[in-house]
């Protein structure tokens, strides 16, 4: 059952009424004196919730309607604040101390009748504002007039982009080709077999535009074709009726029939015929159910395409036979072209001359979007002044998506915006609190959500994987861009400007995020300040706000330097972000103890040293971020914070021996610095049952001043895996590799729940055989010494194995093979770097069959480094759809293209024509791109890497020694001085 969470529509109501029936059933003690007035509030609250469910999901409100859906939010807010405050004041967990005990009571005593009086007080003021609300809830008849407001547009906003005169299109015919080839290309090895392109996009990227141009251009190719509005509302009777118009089907034919008998006489009808479809503006998958059934797989080369502005339904359609594009923005030429010649009627950049940089910063805030160029340039048509461009120029915002002129662009976006659920709209709506062009860290953003309550439960995940299921879910309909994205996943976001625009707006007419200038250091509004985002320039010392503005602020990010405020109004605050107040020092924070409810503290400034140890008084702190501060040592109290968690420090800050142990919520720790005289405190994180992720950063370079060794560390790893449920372990080292590591100790001696492990920096001598039965593992990074086909056999086992990325000097016996056996059934991703020259690559046919992105870095001086290989055998990866190499070569003067010399820059192209060549015969023609680097001359190069090799021989003697001495092996230790000879 999902919990009760916070959001736009409805405000804190659900989590409230929660909260109020559990002091009913659990806290009845507390309630002395006020439990009749809490009952009246539930039961009058709880009958008046689904009419505000109702209003805060509809589009269109009278005005009416409206005050009332907000004077109820906001009454809730109020009252949750009145209990919260209530169950803080009343709740004594002081504890008795000696012969004080009896004066102590007395006074906890008195504080409580004072609090129970103030709160009294409260409650029967908030229970008069219900009883008028409710009076006006009945005397109007809200949710009947409210259903009666339609959702839908009375004119479809996309029509003009289905008769869009070509001529006015600008950057749209590079992507029409790529279409029109996408469609021509072979599907499962025969062109005949029937083919789904989808387009996705957002919302005004021009996917409707494109689709028609595609159809208007290629429709003749084929017997019968048909283009079809899909829409948010499908009817499927309707969009049946209208493909049988397209591909040839009488009128009257098809007017009365029902759903079955169009799905028939369509099958019938199109069974012998190349046909050409094309679905417009698809927003869920069911209507596609019914809508396929009327479309046979005749093998006759019939395609369809498929718009929309969600990835995971364009994968849905594509998945089986089929491609996805993913609309890109235009570039900025494109973008300037088709701004000018919608604004004065001609591409000649030189009519905007006199405009100076005003129209590059227009189009800096359309980023390519071409609704918005065109929208803009309708605003400023025949107007040449630059201050009409000026004026247009700060309009755009809040007071441009008023601008009357915008309408049909901010109804598109409407679209996209009303159709996602409603944790969605208050998840989307939250990116408001960021400036324009900001990177917002997944993590931070996931973590923000969980402090202000807008991610529900479920059992069997962890809030922060639901969290991670929004945000995948917003970039999937398009609404948040990815950025950084590794393995599947984007680490941070975006919001397009357009969008950010239409999401403050939004944000401001719900009253959920208060923006405000220090500049200005002024509002007015006639509701209460929920959450405060500050943006405070360059100016010091600024007083922003007065305390009755603060004192039922819930989450309060400030944007550059601190500002005078005083935290101790702020008893509701749950999110405190200062992590971009560079400006902060201890005195900001002095009072932190104070805020009571705080979930989340984020600081990142190097002025900060130290936290107090007030910060144990925060019961309910669930976030802290301290990265970026210079804080060494984390204070005692610490261990107080039970709910602590995600924790986030710097690599030099010190725990005290037992604290890790204590902290039973951990879910994630990162940057985790372990010097040799705390590699106990590893001991202690088998007492973590809750945690999920931890990166340690070991401090291996201190070792040897400590008299220590790291084996001693890494003994623990096994005990770890085993004890904790890791899903993501990542180890790093300063000094890349300067340890070798043995693996085979590490075995879990309990079912491991490992998703992602990532060891960088140091060196793995082997891959332990137990590695290949980690049924969960789907990440692996790892840096060898040298790649053995043992290696390669058992990192292929590992039955779950996405995305792989090794680093190595090298194979042993000068290669690396990979076979056409059973192994790596299911990767997707393959990076290989290999820093050593002389070793030979190559993929057996079979290998690998759904690997569809590969990176390979290599070092190739001469024909001797190739060691016979120059294609690797990527012919035979026959799912790739991307691939990257990297070639570093020597640095010499004369380019001449000779593949033979060995002093030639030539063998770099070479490699490259020889890989070109083996890609061009793939089905999916994959998109390749070569980087070169020119380093120092071979000769040079290897005798640097002899010397390095040399060390680590000795390096790699030392450490085996040791493990003579601690019963490991002599097999092994001749194994590894097999594999150096082999290496070397």
């Amino acid at each position: 059952m999902k919990s009760a969470i916070v959001s736009v529509s409805m405000g804190v109501m659900e989590p409230l009424l929660s909260k109020l029936s559990k002091l009913m059933e659990e806290e009845y003690d507390k309630l002395r004196g006020v439990s009749k007035q809490i009952k009246f509030l539930r039961d009058e609250l709880r009958a008046m919730s689904p009419a505000l469910e109702m209003l805060g999901d509809a589009r269109d409100l009278s005005p009416l309607m409206r005050d009332w859906r907000n004077e109820l939010r906001e009454l809730a807010y109020d009252m949750e604040d009145c209990v919260d405050s209530f169950l803080a004041r009343v709740d004594d967990h002081e504890q008795h101390h000696g012969g004080l005990a009896g004066i102590l009571g007395l006074f906890r005593k008195f504080k409580k009748m004072v609090a129970r009086h103030e709160i009294a007080c409260q409650i029967e003021e908030l229970k008069k504002r219900v009883m008028e609300v409710s009076e006006r809830h009945k005397r109007y008849n809200f949710v009947e007039s409210g259903s009666s407001h339609s959702s839908t547009c009375l004119v479809d906003p996309r029509l003009p982009a289905l008769y869009e005169d070509i001529d006015r299109l600008v950057g749209i015919d590079g992507s029409r080709k790529h279409i029109i080839e996408l469609l021509a290309m072979e599907s499962t090895g025969s062109s005949a077999k029937l083919k789904v392109v989808s387009i996705v996009g957002c919302g005004g990227l021009g996917k409707t535009t494109l689709a028609k141009q595609v159809f208007n251009t290629i429709k003749s190719q084929f017997s019968c074709a048909a283009f079809v509005s899909v829409s948010q509302s499908p009817d499927v009777g309707r969009i049946l009726r209208d493909i049988a118009k397209g591909v040839g089907l009488s009128d009257k034919t098809a007017q009365d029939d029902d759903e079955q008998q169009l799905i028939d006489k369509l099958r019938e009808h199109l069974q012998d015929k190349r046909y050409f479809v094309v679905l417009d503006d698809v927003w869920n998958t069911e209507a596609w159910k019914f809508i396929k059934l009327a479309l046979p797989k005749n093998d006759l080369g019939s395609r369809i395409i498929a718009t929309t502005r969600n990835a995971a339904i364009a994968l849905s359609f594509s998945s089986q036979s089929g491609d996805v594009y993913q609309m890109k923005p235009l570039s900025f030429d494109d973008s300037k072209r088709l701004l000018f010649k919608r604004s004065f009627g001609s591409e000649n950049l030189n009519h905007g001359t006199h405009l100076g940089s005003v129209p590059d910063e227009i189009l800096r805030k359309c980023d390519g979007l071409p609704l918005a160029i065109i929208t803009i340039s309708s605003i400023l048509r025949d107007q040449h002044t630059k201050n009409e461009w000026d004026r247009v120029l700060n309009d755009i915002g809040s007071a441009f998506a008023k601008n009357p002129a915008a309408g049909n662009m901010t109804t598109i976006l409407s679209l996209s915006y009303f159709d996602i659920p409603r944790h969605l709209k208050t998840c989307l709506l939250y990116l408001s609190v960021f400036p324009e062009d900001y990177e917002i860290e997944k993590q931070r953003l996931i973590n923000r959500w969980i402090a202000e309550g807008f991610v529900h439960e479920e059992e069997g995940r962890t809030k922060y994987e639901i969290g991670e299921s929004y945000f995948n879910d917003l970039t999937n309909r398009s609404m948040i861009q990815p950025v950084d994205i590794k393995y599947g996943e984007a680490k941070a976001c975006r919001v397009h400007d357009i969008i950010l625009d239409y999401i403050k707006c939004e944000a401001v007419k719900e009253n959920f995020v208060t923006s405000l200038d220090a500049a200005e250091h002024a509002y007015t509004s006639e509701y209460k300040v929920h959450r405060l985002c500050v943006k405070n320039g360059d100016e010091e010392h600024v007083s922003l706000w007065q305390s009755q503005i603060l004192s039922h602020v819930r989450s309060v990010t400030v944007f550059g330097q601190p500002v005078k405020t005083s935290l101790l109004p702020s008893t509701a605050l749950r999110v405190l972000d200062l992590g971009d107040c560079g400006g902060m020092t201890e005195h900001h924070i002095a009072s932190i103890g104070t805020l009571f409810h705080l979930k989340y503290l984020r600081l990142c400034s190097r002025s900060i040293t130290k936290l107090p140890e007030e910060i144990g008084e925060l019961q309910h702190l669930q976030t802290l971020d301290v990265r970026g501060t210079r804080i060494d040592e984390l204070p005692p109290t610490i261990i107080k914070l039970q709910h602590l968690a995600y924790l986030y420090v710097n690599h030099h800050t010190r725990f005290q021996d037992g604290m890790i142990g204590r902290m039973h919520s951990l879910e994630e720790l990162r940057q985790y610095g372990v010097l040799y005289k705390q590699r106990k405190s590893l001991q202690e994180f088998s007492n973590l049952t809750k945690l999920r992720t931890l990166e340690i950063r070991l401090q291996c370079y201190l070792f040897n001043c400590s008299g220590g060794r790291p084996e001693a560390i890494f003994s623990y790893f096994g005990t770890l895996l085993s004890s904790c449920n890791l899903h993501n372990l990542s180890i790093s080292d300063y000094q890349t590799g300067r340890y070798a590591l043995l693996l085979d100790p590490w075995h879990p001696t309990a079912p491991c729940c490992l998703r992602k492990l990532s060891i960088t920096s140091c060196c793995v001598y082997k891959v332990p055989n137990w590695m290949g039965s980690l049924g969960n593992l789907e990440v692996l990074e790892l840096l060898f010494i040298c790649v053995r086909p043992e290696d390669v056999e058992i990192l292929g086992a590992i039955p779950s194995l996405l995305f792989l990325e090794l680093t190595t000097t090298g194979g042993s016996n000068r290669r690396i093979f990979i076979h056409g056996n059973n192994g790596f059934r299911i990767l997707k991703y393959f990076s290989l770097f290999i820093t050593g020259c002389g070793t030979s690559l190559e993929f057996e046919e079979g290998s690998m069959p759904k690997l569809e992105h590969i990176k390979l870095a290599l070092p190739v001086h001469n024909m001797e480094c190739l060691n016979g290989a120059s294609n690797f055998g990527i012919q035979h990866l026959s799912a790739l759809s991307k691939i990257e190499v990297k070639i570093s070569g020597n640095h010499i003067s004369d380019t001449n293209y000779d593949p033979m010399n060995d002093n030639d820059d030539g063998i770099i192209r070479y490699v490259a024509a020889a890989i070109d060549a083996a890609v061009n015969t793939l089905p999916n023609r994959p998109t390749i791109r070569f980087e070169t680097e020119h380093r120092v001359h071979c000769e040079h190069f290897e005798c640097v890497l002899r010397k390095a090799n040399q060390r680590l021989r000795g390096l790699l003697t030392e450490w085996f020694k040791i493990w003579q001495i601690k019963g490991g092996q002599t097999e092994q230790v001749t194994e590894v001085q097999t594999g150096q000879e082999a290496l070397l």
